[in-house]
């Protein structure tokens, strides 16, 4: 609870963290404290801060908490069939679309296997927060975590044949900028340009006007959807229940280079057997090498010089 507290960076985040009041986890603290004898944290109405002796105590907590992990595995690694809590986060899109249907497979083969699935664009710190297994678009800015690629992911440039009727078909990049934009946008990431490959072979990057903004992948759809909009899609958001035929493709001769892949990530190699299960299953059901959100866009080798 004490490492909690640092690496949250207050007793309230903490708490939250564990479900708990916050006079429950600074209770607890004061009695760790009263045990060692020692003073680990100087506290005031707002904030905190570590004394000599409670910032050895954090390290040895850390190398506590691993010990402790690496326990628990080692036990679980006997059962012969996976158990236990799955605790599992990812983007909202990629939760709902291709890992619920995934958890509800997995647990019908492993009744025992309770799941808890939180979906959430912030990026979460893995190890602090007790997460298995994060899936997200892009790899981690975390050196300290394991990134498995699970599918490539390609970009479209896709509008309804209303909206080219209304505002007129674009001839090139450039002409984009002066056409409305749906972009996706939140707290951590905001979408302002397109990034393509000159007739040079050279990257650029192309402003586009967004007139709407929002942070939920089928929200934008449902924009471009009402004739209003172009967008700029990563192929990951076309999944088996997305009907792309309402859609067509602007500047198909236009090279696009491969978008973030989508990656899971682990906080160490040697994974429970439920993780590596159900890691395994993710995999199966998206497949590889063309993953599954691929197969759902007609003639996409066609388009934007797929390589």
């Amino acid at each position: 609870m004490l490492l909690e507290v640092v690496e949250q960076g207050s007793f309230a985040k903490a708490a939250e963290l564990r479900n708990a009041d916050r006079s429950v986890v600074s209770k607890q603290i004061s009695k760790l404290e009263d045990d060692l004898g020692v003073r680990l944290l100087n506290r005031t109405t707002r904030s905190f801060s570590l004394t000599a002796a409670g910032a050895e105590m954090v390290k040895k907590a850390a190398e506590l908490r691993l010990l402790l992990h690496d326990t628990v595995q080692m036990a679980e690694n006997y059962h012969q069939e996976p158990r236990g809590l799955l605790r599992i986060t990812a983007a909202g899109y990629i939760g709902k679309h291709y890992l619920l249907p995934v958890i509800n497979d997995f647990q019908k083969r492993f009744p025992q296997v309770s799941v808890e699935l939180r979906l959430d664009d912030r990026l979460v710190d893995m190890i602090a927060e007790g997460f298995d297994l994060a899936f997200r678009v892009g790899e981690p800015r975390d050196s300290s975590l394991v990134a498995r690629k699970i599918g490539r992911n390609r970009m479209l440039i896709l509008a309804t044949p209303q909206f080219v009727e209304t505002f007129g078909e674009p001839k090139s990049m450039a002409d984009l900028a002066d056409l409305p934009a749906a972009a996706y946008s939140s707290a951590y990431f905001r979408y302002e340009s397109i990034r393509y490959i000159d007739e040079n072979g050279e990257p650029q990057d192309q402003v586009i006007t967004p007139v709407f903004r929002a942070n939920d992948a089928e929200i934008l759809m449902e924009k471009v959807l009402s004739h209003t909009a172009f967008f700029t899609a990563p192929t990951f958001l076309f999944a088996d229940d997305v009907d792309i035929g309402q859609l067509v493709p602007l500047l198909p001769h236009v090279q696009l280079p491969e978008y973030k892949s989508v990656y899971a990530m682990y906080p160490h190699r040697d994974l429970p057997v439920r993780t590596r299960l159900f890691l395994e299953a993710v995999r199966h059901y998206i497949g590889e090498p063309i993953p599954r959100w691929e197969r759902n866009i007609p003639h996409l080798e066609s388009l934007y010089q797929a390589k």
